[in-house]
């Protein structure tokens, strides 16, 4: 990124030489970023992260002038940014339904309950929107077979695929999806940098524009656009695909450690979400509810380490997780949860040295708690 940040720091979409330079670096990595998605490359639209990118999806698609249905579908346990605007959709006279996801206990905990989901598509569904995987509980969805309930009805798939790409097998061709949004900064890219793949070779899908003026972007999404940006995410993405596999093996086994240490040594811990399984749950993933602590004074007993009680989007609140919730678990136990993500620049040491640490503030805030 650094050379487009100093000496090639040319306007993209300016005809002079240093924009023409920009413009045409910039275009390979969207190409890049195509290929690796398996998307047409004129079907990409760089955003500045996935909430944009969701917005423009979910409201673009509802409110464009020839969409006339007024039902849409969602999840349970989907992120705020796809909430949101299904709230607002819904106070501009929508018609929402929220599916629910299979329960705690089960080994699918959090994954969308298939049924439920074909019963609530009906003809007047314009779109649905289901997360690829889950943000705090790594629940994977079969995307597939949704893919199928929404079209065998008329209905778009939307997807945040934000904790997908660059983890799992995202392939917009194969899955037959409509819309997929993703962002830079889940892959080791540099952040405020995001993308929407907008329909695929099997469907048109219609847009209406939520940020105007400029006409950059065909006009679906106006605004000089970020080359370095860009550029960044076209390699990170690139990066996290070479050898993904040998990487998810090494960061399940990572994961499995923290669980089996913490398990072996703090008696009565419960796992959140569904089962330690490589099409079930993401492969760096591991949320797990304390028997007797808050995971946010866990947290606070052990700053050192880099890990939540919910989601990072949603930390400001107070409430406890709607995902955890949504799953059947009751308030105090989702208030005793935390999410640990493994990353591929964690090393054995690093989980043994962690685990340690945690280990010792939880048997600090049990002392003090008796």
């Amino acid at each position: 990124m650094v050379p487009w940040l100093s000496e090639h720091y040319g306007n993209p979409h300016s005809g002079h030489s240093l924009g023409v330079e920009s413009h045409q670096a910039m275009g390979q990595a969207v190409c890049q970023i195509a290929q690796l998605l398996n998307a047409p490359v004129d079907s990409v639209v760089m955003t500045s992260g996935a909430t944009e990118s969701n917005n423009l999806a979910i409201r673009g698609m509802c409110l464009h002038p020839r969409q006339k249905r007024r039902h849409i579908v969602t999840v349970t346990t989907e992120h705020p940014a796809v909430l949101d605007v299904f709230a607002d959709l819904q106070s501009s006279g929508f018609r929402v339904t929220h599916v629910p996801v299979q329960q705690s206990g089960s080994a699918n905990a959090g994954i969308v309950d298939l049924q439920k989901l074909e019963e609530a598509i009906d003809d007047d569904t314009a779109l649905v929107s289901v997360m690829w995987a889950n943000n705090e509980i790594g629940a994977i969805a079969p995307m597939t077979e949704i893919a199928g309930l929404c079209h065998d009805r008329g209905a778009l798939l939307h997807s945040d695929a934000t904790q997908a790409v660059g983890r799992i097998s995202v392939d917009m061709i194969d899955v037959d999806i409509d819309l997929l949004s993703a962002t830079a900064h889940k892959l080791y890219g540099p952040k405020g940098t995001g993308l929407l793949i907008v329909g695929n070779s099997n469907r048109r899908v219609r847009l209406n524009p939520q940020i105007v003026g400029g006409g950059q972007q065909s006009g679906i999404r106006s605004g000089t656009m970020n080359p370095a940006g860009i550029i960044g995410m076209a390699t990170a993405m690139q990066l996290c695909n070479d050898g993904m596999q040998v990487h998810n093996d090494r960061v399940a086994q990572l994961r499995d450690q923290i669980w089996n240490t913490l398990n072996s040594q703090i008696e009565g811990l419960q796992l959140n979400g569904p089962d330690f399984d490589r099409e079930r749950r993401l492969p760096g993933n591991l949320n797990l509810a304390l028997p007797a602590i808050e995971g946010q004074a866990w947290m606070s007993a052990v700053p050192e380490i880099a890990f939540s009680s919910g989601s990072a989007c949603s930390a400001a609140h107070s409430a406890p997780s709607h995902v955890l919730t949504a799953l059947g678990i009751d308030e105090s136990r989702a208030r005793r949860s935390a999410r640990f993500g493994v990353g591929r620049f964690n090393q054995v040491q690093d989980i043994q040295t962690a685990c340690e640490m945690l280990v010792d503030g939880h048997s600090k805030l049990l002392a003090l708690a008796h």
